[in-house]
């Protein structure tokens, strides 16, 4: 009975400092991609391997990538390439288009060992798209191309014509147009062969699936968040990517969000917002429980400044506005 309670115990101390542990990586992440913004990339990348340190040399490899590139930018090459060989040695990292077009590592190309990295890379991604199902990789990368194409131009037509202007609701309107076009081949194949896998139609493919269901409907939206709850526990799609779709069903419902993922805007000064989310105070530990960065890395995209306490007190209102 001694030995039981001791090993309970015991268990129960591992789980806490993991916990603490974890937490702590977070904070660090978190200052790290603030330095990283600010132009401090020698801090930034230090911050980085404090983070790492922190879970024991273990860290996630987004945010290796992310040293890399703190590195590259600071100009100490050697540690720049001790991350990216570590990702794509024990990571299978395969994001060949991506660093190979990622400016931050531009003063790495001149060095032999950049060839060498790229090699693995690429070598990774030719095995992880071995199997295949090319025909269909190439359906969803066309729909990829026409659920991404569109919403990238939002910005640029709106800065030229104006946010109400007649130029921005025929925009919108082929946006939708070819929302529904695709949302009936992306239910088929759902609704034909299940949630798949990025071992059948690649990670590029896998997000496809989530994206066309996020910009559908909210009847859409509700049918198929068990579908990809279950495929999420399955390995067939990211819990990072669940999240969003967790927040925006509950918001369509009229609850809180959970993850932060949903930006509202105001109507009159055009000033973007947060929309309503539970319990602010944790928000970037659920973040990083399902791999999201921090709130304040992800809300920067719309100049947002995350201050949780003038959140909590400007909450109310902005409940208020959004049920008008």
């Amino acid at each position: 009975m001694k030995k039981s309670i001791l090993a309970i115990l015991g268990l129960l101390i591992f789980n806490l400092s993991f916990g603490q542990n974890r937490e702590k990586y977070t904070e660090l992440i978190k200052e790290a991609w603030n330095l990283y913004q600010t132009k401090d990339y020698k801090q930034s990348a230090e911050k980085y391997s404090e983070a790492f340190s922190a879970l024991g040399d273990k860290g996630n490899i987004s945010d290796r990538y992310n040293a890399a590139c703190s590195w590259a930018l600071a100009k100490e090459i050697d540690s720049s390439f001790v991350q990216l060989f570590r990702i794509a040695e024990k990571g299978n990292y395969s994001n060949y288009e991506h660093i190979t077009t990622d400016t931050d590592l531009d003063i790495l190309h001149s060095d032999k060992r950049w060839s060498e990295v790229l090699d693995k890379v690429k070598s990774n991604k030719e095995k992880a798209e071995a199997n295949l199902d090319k025909p269909l990789v190439a359906i969803l990368d066309t729909i990829y191309q026409e659920d991404q194409g569109l919403r990238i131009q939002i910005s640029e037509v709106e800065e030229k014509y104006g946010r109400d202007s007649d130029e921005m609701k025929a925009h919108w309107k082929k946006i939708g147009e070819k929302d529904s076009i695709n949302l009936i081949k992306i239910q088929k194949i759902i609704d034909e062969r299940g949630w798949l896998g990025p071992d059948v139609i690649g990670n590029q493919g896998n997000t496809t699936l989530f994206l066309v269901i996020q910009h559908a409907d909210q009847a859409v939206q509700e049918k198929y968040l068990p579908i990809m709850r279950e495929a999420v526990t399955k390995g067939n799609a990211r819990a990072s990517s669940l999240a969003l779709l967790e927040d925006r069903v509950a918001l369509g419902q009229g609850k809180k969000q959970i993850y932060g993922s949903q930006i509202g805007r105001n109507i009159e000064t055009g000033e973007f917002y947060v929309s309503p989310l539970q319990d602010p105070d944790n928000v970037d530990k659920r973040r990083a429980e399902v791999g999201l960065s921090t709130l304040q890395e992800y809300v920067s995209n719309w100049n947002i400044t995350w201050d949780v306490e003038k959140y909590k007190k400007e909450l109310p209102e902005i409940e208020k506005s959004r049920n008008k």
